[in-house]
């Protein structure tokens, strides 16, 4: 119909009458208020019948009609009957294209200005602009770059930040990076748009060698540093720049506060995290859910499970994130069964479990040895929500069926994988291996390790220390040989603790600490009281050749027992001791700090590499399976 109707459009002309007395009412009315595609076609079939020219549309209505139509070609042809429409009309359409549903439609009808004689001007270049950065459209950008440069708007700022910006989203970090070298005019924009995408390449020097050049800085410059930090693995340098921002006197925003509490929880900074979470509450973000998410997550990782409780449980508002994350918290401490019931809770109000909810449960199973359960929850989440398995799930699976001694059904259940198992898997059937002493998966396992991940130093270590445990020297050496050739290094053990506010790091064998004789000391004493109590130092952890009192001497400077001892002396008694330790505790420390736990009455709680293990009254939460 409306292709018909064009055909029959009354020749527009200057005498004629712009007005619209030839309207009826309802048709006058109809024309500042239609609301969809047929009553545009009612109107535009009265204009024709009437003899009223289409110029009676005003350019708003045009516009309108642009965005409700289903194709490009009737906004075209509607135009086509206008004669000299102004820029003020082609600007109206450009914006309703360019926020509509198509936004390719602004760019196909900017590329009909130069058939109508239009110079665009600075509205018109940031409609089109808009629609480009919806479609990550960087080839048109580029020629939208030229006309600016080309119609003198060089020194409109706003318009060469949406130049930038969607350089930047494109990832042309060398035309971004060009463009804004050479901008005569700055603002704290332009800057930011550099720098996230700096950050989101991972470029965290650079972003900060800009940040640092800024004259002027918002708080989301300084977010962006902090988030960016946090993200490249750098949490201190990101509470380092949070710190300089409130000396600045700048006020965190909701998403600073999330960015903060996340480089808390990697540093396991327990007293920023308590300061920044009163900081939220003051603020009025706490029924943020963003945040308290967050929040449960840096309790969990500090340590503080009752304190993320008391967060979940005072949320009005809970999202799958939320259930997911106190899941996967409770699993992390031991609490199996309890992340299990949360689970059915979660089940039983409606919420619809997404993947990591079960990389949490598969966990819980995994820490607790609940085989059964596991295998049930690994077949459920694809038969009962369409949750196909990830790479996560095959590896807690893995870890599940290796931990428990099924490494035959682990060794099966990887070569019947569906995807390629990669070194997290693997690295599982191995560690079972250890703890089962099985050499010759321990081998096979290896081997694929060695391809997948050759340069991280545990896999070796792991399997040096199955043949040490063998006494199989010759091959504990040529390992060792074979990581020297590969030029992997051994990472040094070390556990950090935060005392007033001060991180201290140790190191194991550490014996530079300022206090490090006072250290030994104190151990010293301990130490007389554990063996009372019937403790044995286990000499078979120290995997060396070397005579059995030089191995209890290397027990005794293991980093977490350096790092429990300094918080003895520097804490009121009575005070929970919390360790962050960046290798697995060994069956020795384990054992000792359950006995001290119960001599010196204190709560330690060690987040290892793996989990977390709260020591109280002479028990450890792990059920002393980990």
């Amino acid at each position: 119909m409306l292709s018909t109707l064009s055909l029959h459009l009354p020749p527009q002309n200057h005498t004629q009458s712009l007005t619209s007395q030839n309207l009826t009412p309802h048709h006058h009315h109809l024309l500042h208020t239609f609301t969809s595609p047929f009553e545009l076609k009612q109107l535009h079939a009265h204009l024709i019948k009437t003899n009223t020219p289409l110029s009676t549309l005003p350019p708003t209505r045009i516009a309108f009609a642009c965005s409700l139509t289903p194709s490009f070609s009737y906004a075209q042809k509607l135009f086509q009957h206008l004669e000299y429409p102004d820029i003020t009309a082609w600007n109206s359409c450009l914006k309703a294209f360019a926020e509509g549903d198509e936004p390719i439609d602004a760019m196909l009808l900017f590329h009909q200005l130069h058939c109508f004689n239009v110079i665009p001007d600075s509205f018109t270049l940031s409609f089109v602009l808009k629609a480009c950065t919806r479609l990550l459209d960087f080839h048109t950008g580029r020629l939208l770059h030229g006309y600016v440069e080309k119609l003198g708007f060089r020194s409109n700022l706003f318009l060469m930040n949406m130049i930038l910006n969607l350089y930047a989203l494109c990832g042309e970090i060398r035309d971004a990076r060009l463009m804004f070298d050479k901008m005569p005019q700055r603002d704290v924009v332009t800057w930011n748009i550099m720098m996230t995408l700096l950050v989101k390449r991972g470029d965290i020097e650079q972003a900060y060698d800009l940040f640092s050049g800024m004259p002027d800085r918002s708080v989301r410059s300084w977010t962006l540093m902090i988030s960016g930090f946090g993200q490249c693995g750098k949490p201190k340098e990101a509470i380092r720049v949070f710190l300089e921002m409130e000396e600045a006197g700048v006020r965190a925003n909701e998403v600073t506060v999330v960015a903060v509490l996340a480089a808390s929880a990697d540093l396991g900074d327990l007293d920023l995290g308590r300061r920044v979470h009163e900081y939220s509450k003051e603020s009025g973000f706490g029924r943020n859910v963003w945040i308290c998410n967050t929040l449960i997550e840096m309790y969990v990782k500090c340590g503080c499970l009752e304190d993320a409780c008391r967060v979940f449980d005072a949320m009005e508002e809970r999202t799958v994130v939320s259930w997911s994350a106190m899941i996967s918290g409770l699993a992390m401490h031991g609490q199996a069964e309890e992340a299990l019931r949360l689970f059915s809770n979660m089940i039983q109000i409606g919420m619809e479990p997404n993947y990591v909810t079960f990389v949490g449960l598969l966990h819980a199973c995994s820490h607790m040895g609940f085989v059964d359960k596991g295998r049930d929850f690994f077949a459920r989440m694809t038969a009962d929500y369409g949750i196909v398995p990830k790479i996560e799930h095959y590896g807690c699976m893995v870890d599940l069926l290796s931990r428990t001694g099924l490494l035959q059904e682990a060794h099966e259940f990887i070569m019947n994988m569906p995807i390629k198992p990669n070194g997290v898997v693997w690295g599982a059937l191995l560690g079972g291996c250890k703890v089962h002493r099985n050499i010759e998966l321990a081998e096979e396992a290896t081997k694929h390790l060695s391809e997948l991940d050759p340069l991280n130093d545990g896999y070796y270590i792991v399997l040096s220390n199955i043949y040490a445990e063998a006494q199989r020297w010759e091959d504990v050496a040529r390992v060792r040989r074979l990581m020297r050739d590969r030029g992997v290094k051994k990472t040094p053990g070390w556990s950090s603790i935060t005392v007033d506010g001060v991180l201290h790091e140790f190191v194991a064998g550490d014996e530079a600490h300022p206090q490090a004789e006072e250290i030994d000391q104190i151990w010293g004493k301990l130490l007389e009281r554990l063996k009372m109590k019937g403790y044995v130092p286990n000499t078979s952890v120290v995997l060396l050749d070397m005579e059995e009192d030089q191995k209890e001497k290397f027990l005794n400077r293991h980093s977490e027992k350096l790092a429990l001892v300094f918080g003895l002396i520097k804490t009121k008694p009575g005070t929970p001791i919390r360790i962050m330790k960046n290798l697995r505790v060994c069956e020795d420390c384990h054992a000792a700090l359950k006995l001290v736990s119960e001599i010196a009455d204190r709560e330690i709680v060690v987040r290892d590499r793996n989990r977390f293990h709260c020591f109280k009254k002479g028990y450890c939460s792990c059920g002393d399976y980990w």
